[in-house]
């Protein structure tokens, strides 16, 4: 039932670099904001960064410097390029979207494991 679609997660080496990728395939409509959020197992689920159709971003502090968010407000897709991974930075990553006439959408979330 997810309404968004994730790609890009794995398992990188702390100190590498993933790119995650989300689209909203059936939507016709246009986005408000576009975002990825995470959540590791016992923990609450936390913003990462958020982006507005203007191109404004947002950033969680514990990512500001590492982490770029983009988008294209003509195909619902957002991106997100991590570079400097942690091992605290394990976690689901999910995709949010909000519009200006439907509900919120989540994406069902994609794995992001920093090990070495």
């Amino acid at each position: 039932q997810a309404e968004l679609e994730e790609s890009g997660g794995g398992l990188v080496q702390p100190g590498g670099s993933l790119r995650l990728s989300c689209t909203a395939p059936r939507t016709t409509f246009r986005f408000k904001t576009m975002g990825w959020y995470r959540q590791a197992p016992g923990k609450q689920r936390e913003l990462v960064a958020t982006i507005n159709r203007d191109g404004v971003t947002n950033y969680a502090d514990s990512v500001k410097g590492r982490f770029t968010i983009s988008g294209d407000s003509a195909k619902n897709t957002v991106w997100l390029q991590m570079n400097s991974l942690k091992p605290e930075g394990t976690a689901v990553y999910y995709c949010k979207r909000t519009s200006f006439i439907a509900s919120d959408s989540w994406g069902q979330g994609t794995q992001v494991t920093v090990s070495s």
